[in-house]
């Protein structure tokens, strides 16, 4: 029991946790000649706190992983398209340089997967986004041929910067090669902004979710009250989802 006391407290001597408190007692400095401005400094901690903890940040993204789940049959389709979500670009790895960020490996062994139960063609989505980032197509393809994938069985878009991008450039490789059924592998968080953009180009899709950050049945407990960094990653995460669908709907309208 020591142990999780331990942890709950050590978290507040940690970011975010230690933001919070500076703004605590910053607040209580302010009171008594400026009330306004002690009050507004309170609401903004107490707003960081309610991020920066598991149960609102797992409820954040799990309304957005619990939209899809993974069909049971994948026989009536004809390829496997993957967004890729991030890489390094000078990183060692077992066969050249550049690794994938966790999601995108996590999107790719699920696509390995499906590639080996089904023995449909990749397609992989995603380009260098940044000066200091990986190509995630160029890096993922590595990968995959790594695994034994064959050659001929794997496409690479790999100029896509936005999931508008990821879309359209997919499409155009759809066209060209006669594709017609793709599932479409992302994250779980991902996936309904995903599925948004590919019908707004037309595309038929079967979304595959993959890369979970949180479990479908949580519990809670002491710790999870404790602000962490981790839960403040699953808010934003989720927030930013959302401000990208209102802006695909605010598009379309």
């Amino acid at each position: 029991m020591m142990i999780y006391v331990v942890k709950f407290f050590y978290n507040w001597l940690l970011p975010p946790g230690i933001f919070i408190t500076g703004l605590l007692f910053l607040g209580i400095l302010l009171f008594k000649r400026w009330k306004k401005a002690a009050g507004f400094t309170w609401l903004v901690a107490f707003t960081i706190y309610l991020l920066s903890i598991s149960p609102c940040g797992d409820m954040l993204i799990q309304s957005l992983e619990q939209r899809y789940q993974p069909p049971g049959e994948v026989t009536d389709r004809d390829v496997i398209v993957m967004l890729s979500y991030g890489a390094t670009k000078d990183t060692p790895d077992v066969s050249g340089m550049g690794q994938l960020s966790g999601s995108s490996a996590n999107r790719l062994l699920t696509t390995v997967r499906l590639h080996l139960k089904t023995r449909l063609p990749i397609i992989i989505s995603g380009g260098q986004v940044f000066s200091d980032s990986g190509n995630e197509a160029q890096i993922s393809k590595r990968i995959l041929m790594d695994l034994g994938v064959p050659d001929n069985q794997i496409f690479i878009d790999d100029k896509s910067l936005t999931t508008t991008e990821n879309a359209l450039y997919t499409k155009e490789i759809l066209l060209q090669h006669g594709f017609n059924s793709p599932i479409l592998v992302a994250s779980g968080f991902h996936m309904p902004r995903v599925v948004m953009n590919f019908e707004r180009v037309g595309m038929d899709v079967l979304p595959y979710p993959a890369d979970y950050r949180v479990s479908r049945t949580t519990h809670l407990y002491f710790n999870k009250f404790s602000p962490s960094s981790g839960a403040l990653s699953n808010s934003g995460t989720a927030l930013r989802e959302y401000l990208g669908i209102a802006a695909l709907r605010f598009k379309a309208q």
